[in-house]
């Protein structure tokens, strides 16, 4: 168990970390001091062989009283993914097997909440079965943000067909606002740019409040350089908001922060900092 709020229990369900990209590709807007400063201030995710960004891809279990929710997917086996190698026909049994450690069975998800439908958000809403994608949690309704599944659906992209649109032919899926609420547990943050319906996750429980943060950011120097856009950013001005607000907001609560792509462990609290934010990991 990764942490635990009173009775809610989050759970890491770790599918991978590897080299991703450049630093300066990621992060179009850094420049030459900004390498300098992230190999200073972020050292473990820069890999010492290439260079590269490293990018742990997780989702995030919550045990709830009433539900057993997954927060975000991953990238998922065989599926398509011709811009990245890594990713593209996978064939792994971490993130199964991650769900079974936690005590988990894919017959026990209530629901799979994706932060926004990008390949490696949702790659395990489906599974390959017989030459057919079908739900890989038979039993749990699917939340997906409004706002990204009319983006995605009107471009109807390889990760659309193969991990969206099987979960809605199985009438699974639910399309919902950015104030959407779960339970007596979670809701939703709007923090649109990254893609159209981007939120992130919030779990309150026992006067405690820990936010999973999707990809609104990838890395605890955007606490430092919050304007920093990552180079896939849909909106990169909306991004830039959207990620001060949030910073805002978890300073000035003490929020834990689930960072989805930080370096692992993942989780800890920003300050106030030079006019931005320091990441203070757990």
């Amino acid at each position: 168990m990764l942490l635990r709020l009173g009775d809610v229990e989050i759970w890491r369900i770790l599918e991978s970390v590897d080299p991703f990209m450049a630093p300066q590709d990621f992060f179009p807007d850094m420049g030459p001091d900004g390498l300098e400063l992230m190999r200073r201030e972020v050292p473990r995710q820069l890999c010492q062989t290439t260079g590269k960004m490293l990018l742990p891809i997780q989702g995030f279990l919550v045990k709830t009283p009433q539900h057993v929710i997954l927060i975000d997917a991953c990238i998922g086996n065989d599926k398509t993914c011709e811009f990245e190698e890594l990713w593209h026909k996978r064939s792994d049994g971490r993130f199964l097997a991650g769900l079974r450690a936690a005590g988990v069975a894919p017959e026990d998800i209530d629901y799979v909440m994706c932060t926004h439908l990008h390949i490696d958000h949702v790659g395990w809403n489906t599974r390959l079965e017989d030459g057919r994608w079908v739900p890989t949690f038979p039993n749990a309704r699917y939340i997906f943000p409004a706002a990204d599944h009319e983006h995605f659906s009107s471009e109807l992209g390889v990760t659309y067909q193969e991990s969206v649109l099987p979960v809605i032919a199985a009438n699974q899926a639910e399309l919902v606002g950015p104030d959407h609420k779960l339970g007596d547990y979670l809701s939703l943050i709007p923090t649109p740019g990254h893609t159209p319906g981007h939120v992130a996750v919030e779990v309150t429980n026992a006067g405690k409040v820990a936010v999973v943060t999707g990809d609104v950011m990838h890395s605890p120097i955007q606490c430092l350089k919050p304007e920093w856009n990552f180079a896939y950013d849909n909106e990169p001005d909306l991004a830039a908001k959207s990620r001060r607000k949030f910073l805002e907001v978890a300073c000035e609560r003490q929020n834990l922060i689930l960072g989805s792509h930080f370096p692992l462990p993942s989780h800890g609290k920003v300050a106030a900092k030079s006019g931005a934010f320091a990441w203070l990991e757990d």
